[in-house]
C-alpha cells in the first residue's frame, strides 16, 4: 500500500534546462535500486520547471529516499543547475490506481 509521497519542484537555471532534464533521466536506475521507493517520476513542468514526485509504502520509505543517492546527488549538482533551492513538499496519498 502508498501512503506517502514527495513532490519536489526544480527552477532550473537559464541555459540549464537540458541538464536538468538529463539529470532527472539519469536518476532513474537509481529509483529502481531503492526498494522503498514504489513509483519515481522525473517530469517537466515548463520550459524552466522540473520536478520530481515520487510514492513509498510509509514513512520510512520516504526517509531511506530523502536520505539516498538521488537526493545527495541533487544537493551536489543544485548550485550549477538551479536557479534555486528545491522546494520538497511531502505529501500523503490519499488514492492510487495502477500501482
Amino acid at each position: 500500500m502508498i501512503t506517502k509521497g514527495l513532490l519536489v519542484r526544480l527552477e532550473a537555471k537559464p541555459g540549464k534546462e537540458q541538464a536538468v532534464a538529463d539529470f532527472l533521466k539519469g536518476g532513474l536506475p537509481m529509483a529502481q535500486n531503492e526498494p522503498a521507493t514504489i513509483t519515481w517520476y522525473g517530469i517537466q513542468l515548463g520550459p524552466s520547471t522540473f520536478g520530481i514526485f515520487d510514492t513509498f509504502p510509509d514513512e520510512a520509505g520516504r526517509q531511506a529516499h530523502l536520505n539516498g543517492p538521488i537526493a545527495a546527488a541533487l544537493m551536489a549538482n543544485a548550485a550549477d543547475l538551479l536557479a534555486s533551492d528545491p522546494v520538497i513538499e511531502m505529501t500523503d496519498i490519499l488514492a492510487a490506481k495502477g500501482v
